[in-house]
């Protein structure tokens, strides 16, 4: 089985999809998915259904979708293959479980590659550290589970998600810019600075990348335009880190260099 969720929906056995129509039964299934081999307990896939006052023939219906969903693995798997509907999505005291192997979900594929590009990150490997971030962010098919609807457990893993997704691109960038692809990276950073307008990561990275392709005006502009919007939207003046790195542009300061970050996030270069 092989199972997206980042991005639309999909489950597939043997190139047949077993994604129901009905959406209570997606969510079911988007929840199991996320957590392969652990049972999920009842009041959970309750929860996420019907919120916190479910209906009295909650637990009823609960089974009719965990049938649906069984009848439709059952058809995909075919009667040549091994073991049954039953033992891959299992009963099991309390609850229900998914019993596939983690690599069966993309979510943890994406997680894999981004603990090794942190570490590669971290080791001064830039070129390894971005193929990785890379390869993970190209695993995403838009937004999560974009077309499931969510309830208050789904919601909270869809948050998770696309914030780890924005840190990702972050870490990327970061190692991009180790690696001198500064005039490259403006237009990406500027669109990322307006899809998130008070996100000083991203400002900083931006600042960075224009200085280094020798427009210090422009990233000195980028610093004026943020700090007006924080004063404005939220009466706090930007972070001691960013008021360093202005100040550092100002001064025309060597560690703003190519080489001087390679060991660390560009966002961190003036931390105290």
């Amino acid at each position: 089985m092989r199972i997206q969720v980042l991005g639309p929906l999909s489950a597939e056995v043997n190139g047949g999809s077993i994604v129901p129509t009905a959406g209570k039964p997606r969510q079911i299934l988007s929840l199991l998915a996320l957590y392969p081999g652990r049972v999920m307990p009842v009041p959970m896939l309750m929860e996420e259904i019907w919120g916190t006052e479910p209906p009295q023939s909650a637990l009823t219906t609960l089974q009719t979708y965990i049938l649906q969903l069984r009848r439709r693995l059952g058809t995909a798997m075919g009667p040549s293959t091994p073991g049954s509907a039953k033992d891959v999505l299992a009963t099991r005291h309390g609850g229900y479980l998914l019993q596939i192997p983690e690599a069966g979900v993309d979510v943890f594929e994406y997680e894999r590659l981004i603990r090794e590009g942190q570490h590669a990150f971290e080791t001064g490997d830039n070129e390894v550290s971005a193929g990785r971030f890379r390869t993970a962010l190209d695993l995403w098919k838009g937004p999560a589970l974009v077309d499931v609807r969510v309830g208050p457990i789904l919601e909270i893993e869809v948050r998770r998600l696309e914030e780890s997704r924005l840190v990702t691109v972050e870490r990327r960038i970061d190692a991009d810019l180790r690696l001198g692809r500064h005039a490259e990276l403006i237009a990406e950073l500027t669109e990322m600075t307006a899809r998130h307008p008070q996100h000083e990561g991203l400002h900083s990275q931006v600042m960075v990348a224009l200085y280094r392709s020798g427009r210090q005006a422009a990233a000195l502009e980028v610093y004026r335009k943020l700090r007006m919007r924080l004063i404005d939207d939220l009466g706090v003046e930007p972070s001691p880190q960013l008021q360093r790195l202005h100040q550092a542009m100002l001064a025309v300061d060597p560690q703003l260099d190519v080489l001087a970050g390679r060991r660390t996030s560009t966002f961190d270069l003036f931390a105290a």
